[in-house]
């Protein structure tokens, strides 16, 4: 028999007074994979985070986390859970090693020296006081009690918020060391960059419904490539029959074009050819994301501005 999975989601709906929640939402996320959620503001995400917490419960619908109905096993679960608020607030007046410090002894340990395992990794001062810290160290503590005692499941809300590069790097092999040790990250993102680097799933949710759930490189393989071609003496060639392949508008012997999906026949029916010149742009997860918020009109709008 197979391990419950560490996050399952069955018809969950919930709705408040002044509008829609969630409707009827379905999610599984497996035992060490990162699942990255995502949608514009308003689209639910927060609320289901805070129904995964036991923050707030759901009209209907069943949430289990490692097999456990969350109901009747929340102080439990919160124990296997590192949660990083996006909204995270701090006792201003504590040094960050007392606020850590604190936060371990909440929850049974672990000892500082685990903790500043992960202070150092982060370069994190921690005899400040809370209120003399930047916006990014802020952050920074966040993130060492939410990765603190290596948790079996992380549930970070835009955890690079404020970060530099450097330390958002670090984050990343944070998350993907947590996921080689075979612990679930459950992480909310506006940046597509990062989700595209450190995700394995992605779920996409839009007016409180899933509207899509799939491997980050499926959606890869569905975004546009941009192909600028120039062939030798600046001749024009016929790409009629070229699945997925349409024209831009081009200039001085340059050929632009947008490639949906594999680009292989494209390269074929350029072999044809003697190529002088040709540039290809990876394809952008927030492409796709737009796309399917839109439902594909993103895309139209996107290719008749590409020289613009």
């Amino acid at each position: 028999m197979s391990a419950p999975l560490p996050v399952c989601l069955e018809a969950v709906t919930k709705h408040y007074r002044q509008g829609r929640g969630i409707e009827g939402v379905d999610l599984g996320v497996r035992e060490g994979e990162v699942f990255a959620f995502l949608g514009p503001n308003g689209a639910g995400k927060t609320t289901t985070i805070r129904i995964l917490l036991d923050l707030i419960r759901p009209d209907s619908g069943s949430v289990r986390l490692f097999g456990l109905e969350l109901r009747g096993h929340s102080v439990e679960l919160r124990r296997r859970i590192g949660y990083l608020p996006g909204d995270l607030a701090l006792y201003e007046d504590l040094s960050a090693k007392e606020m850590l410090t604190h936060f371990a002894h909440l929850r049974g340990g672990p000892p500082w020296g685990a903790i500043a395992a992960l202070t150092e990794a982060f370069e994190l001062e921690v005899d400040k006081p809370i209120k003399a810290l930047s916006k990014g160290n802020r952050q920074k503590v966040g993130l060492v009690q939410a990765m603190m005692g290596d948790p079996a499941l992380l549930i970070l809300d835009e955890p690079t918020s404020g970060l530099d590069p450097v330390v958002q790097g670090q984050v990343h092999r944070l998350i993907r060391s947590a996921s080689a040790e075979g612990r679930t990250v459950f992480l909310s993102s506006h940046i597509l960059s990062e989700v595209s680097q450190v995700a394995d799933r992605v779920g996409i949710i839009q007016d409180g419904r899933m509207i899509d759930v799939r491997r980050v490189r499926e959606l890869r393989g569905e975004a546009i490539h941009y192909v600028d071609v120039r062939l030798v003496g600046g001749h024009p060639f016929n790409l009629t029959g070229v699945p997925g392949v349409s024209s831009l508008p081009s200039e001085n012997g340059l050929v632009r074009l947008a490639v949906k999906g594999d680009l292989n026949p494209l390269i074929g029916a350029l072999a044809r050819d003697q190529v002088e010149e040709l540039a290809v742009r990876e394809p952008d997860l927030e492409d796709v994301f737009f796309d399917l918020i839109s439902g594909g009109s993103a895309a139209t709008e996107r290719d008749s501005r590409a020289d613009s």
